[in-house]
């Protein structure tokens, strides 16, 4: 099959998942609008070997990305609810063809194969990351494109807060993405101060159903603070209260990331 026609036929059926699972939304109306989200977790080796995938990701991944259309790409090493030894990448794509066509791009990206050589070339016993899973997320329609924190320029002190909250089947998750949407549950988030970054319905990925999203805080203080004023809102009360949303979360892990150096989020 040529390329044009699998990214063609692919698109297609990705189409037909995201129409089922999203509640029947028309997919060649939204898409436009709405990211879809890479959300990589490399698992790093112990030693100096991290610096190879930091620099890969720094002066070759990024820049090629960046050139493909997928900005910002945020990067961030693990403070606490993870594997220490996790690195988190955060890519966003306009389109499924976009996700798609990546590799094929990178791979006949002759600026992007010089600056990655290193990376590409280390040897089986002493590789760059020992593995890494990657989830393809879809944006919310409340918030279809990701937010970039005023922190980021100038690489100023910021702490971010990535959840994932599962469901026990499909029509309690698409309630909670509902309660997020429709409900206003991020329109409080914004009213509250609680900054949101993405959130992100789960397309493919690990413990299925289930969203994601990330808020970014200026240090722990600030969040307790935040969530607190949250928690305490007549607004989260009443809505909280109400039957149609009950019983949509089942699980939560939360996860706290602190920015890389050269991450554009």
């Amino acid at each position: 099959m040529k390329r044009r026609e699998f990214l063609k036929t692919s698109s297609i059926a990705g189409g037909a998942v995201l129409s089922s699972w999203a509640g029947g939304e028309a997919l060649a109306q939204d898409a436009p609008a709405r990211e879809f989200y890479e959300l990589r977790t490399y698992e790093m080796p112990t030693g100096n070997r991290k610096a190879v995938l930091n620099e890969y990701l720094e002066k070759a991944f990024i820049p090629a990305m960046n050139r493909l259309g997928s900005k910002p790409v945020g990067v961030f090493s693990v403070v606490s609810g993870s594997n220490a030894l996790n690195l988190f990448v955060l890519v966003p794509h306009a389109s499924l063809e976009s996700f798609l066509a990546a590799p094929a791009k990178l791979a006949g990206d002759p600026a992007y194969q010089k600056a990655a050589s290193a990376y590409l070339s280390t040897p089986i016993d002493n590789p760059a990351y020992t593995r890494f899973e990657s989830t393809l997320l879809w944006a919310f329609k409340n918030l279809p494109k990701v937010r970039i924190p005023a922190e980021t320029a100038g690489n100023k002190p910021r702490i971010f807060e990535l959840r994932c909250y599962e469901s026990h089947n499909e029509t309690a998750a698409l309630r909670k993405i509902e309660m997020f949407n429709e409900g206003g549950e991020i329109a409080l988030f914004d009213r509250i101060g609680l900054r949101s970054v993405f959130f992100g319905q789960t397309l493919i990925g690990q413990r299925q159903p289930n969203l994601v999203y990330l808020t970014v805080h200026q240090d722990m203080v600030a969040r307790e603070k935040t969530w607190e004023d949250f928690r305490n809102s007549p607004d989260w009360k009443a809505l909280s209260s109400n039957p149609v949303y009950a019983n949509t979360v089942s699980a939560t892990t939360v996860v706290f990331l602190r920015p890389a150096a050269y991450s554009q989020i």
